[in-house]
């Protein structure tokens, strides 16, 4: 066992980490907002902006990722103009699948960010107005420091998320080694040439990750209710 650890290339996980890292950064900054908006508006289009945000929660990831291959290809506007103005190839490249994690975890994120703010005291946010704060003001020093709980699952359960794709990354990158050859690829590639062995390293190293990170969160959650009284 430990001359096949030694011999294994684990480039697929560092590649991995990489997209979830970029993932949750991006997606940080763009669901924000968005959360923020969604919990404080009673627009009639609030149910329209949630049902798409979430989208990518029901819809099978073949779809989302042949949709995602087309836009990206050389032969759509938004692939071509992006390979003509920046020189970008977004179809079978990180780059291209950057942005369709970012698509696909969208819900991740926003989800419970939102469900953070719509818990908050009311009365604590327009105490906030009252003292002349603007809402970008009250957004960065009120409710953010308050839903710290939502925050962390957002960012811990997005981060997962992303590194757990298969069907989206696949259609979107293929498998280039080094490239876009990311951990649930190089399992799916493992059994495909009967290399068991070495998919059962890589699918047990996927499951303890995975695990040892809902842990963390279950167990900060936790904390946070007992530090403040909650049941």
């Amino acid at each position: 066992m430990g001359e096949i650890l030694r011999t294994m290339d684990f480039t697929p996980f560092v590649l991995s980490f990489k997209l979830a890292a970029l993932t949750s950064v991006i997606l940080f900054a763009v669901a924000l907002p968005l959360a923020w908006y969604l919990s404080q508006t009673r627009s009639k289009a609030k149910p329209v902006l949630e049902a798409v945000t979430a989208l990518p929660i029901v819809l099978p990831p073949s779809v989302i990722g042949f949709y995602m291959l087309w836009a990206f290809s050389a032969h759509s506007p938004v692939g071509a103009f992006f390979e003509d103005t920046f020189g970008i190839k977004l179809a079978f490249s990180f780059t291209g699948l950057v942005i369709a994690s970012c698509f696909y975890s969208m819900p991740f994120m926003v989800q419970p960010l939102q469900s953070g703010f719509e818990s908050l005291n009311r009365n604590m946010l327009e105490a906030s107005y009252i003292a002349g704060k603007s809402r970008f003001a009250t957004l960065l020093k009120v409710a953010l420091p308050n839903i710290k709980p939502s925050l962390l699952t957002a960012l811990i359960v997005t981060f997962a998320h992303t590194v757990g794709e298969f069907g989206v990354v696949l259609m979107v990158g293929g498998s280039i080694p080094g490239k876009t050859k990311v951990a649930s690829v190089a399992i799916y590639d493992m059994v495909e040439v009967m290399d068991y062995t070495s998919a059962h390293i890589y699918s047990a190293i996927m499951i303890v990750m995975s695990f040892l990170v809902l842990l963390a969160v279950y167990i900060f959650n936790a904390k946070q209710h007992k530090k403040f009284g909650l049941q």
